[in-house]
């Protein structure tokens, strides 16, 4: 039983890796970007004379501090949908018991 699921833990791991390896070698060279600058690029091309109609309270002060907001906002948020399905497991099995 222990055996298997250190197998199994090892095989996501190395899917893990795999998937965060597999498409820097395939796509070498590639610009990365998010959606924001993509929509804004369509509404430059549809509409030239756009004004946006509200601006941010707060700019971060580069795109490296935005790209780390952005990425431990995801962490944060996996995070407690973790915890919560995980708590609602062990509850689960209390409840068996």
């Amino acid at each position: 039983m222990k055996s298997n699921l250190l197998r199994n833990n090892l095989l996501l791991l190395a899917l893990v890796v795999a998937l965060a390896i597999v498409p820097l070698v395939m796509v070498n060279g590639a610009e990365f970007g998010g959606a924001d600058g993509q929509a804004e690029e369509v509404i430059i091309e549809i509409n030239p004379n756009y004004q946006p109609w509200f601006s941010a309270i707060w700019e971060p002060p580069s795109g490296e501090i935005e790209s780390l907001l952005f990425a431990l906002q995801g962490a944060l948020g996996a995070g407690f949908i973790c915890y919560y399905l995980g708590y609602m497991k062990g509850k689960k099995n209390s409840d068996k018991e």
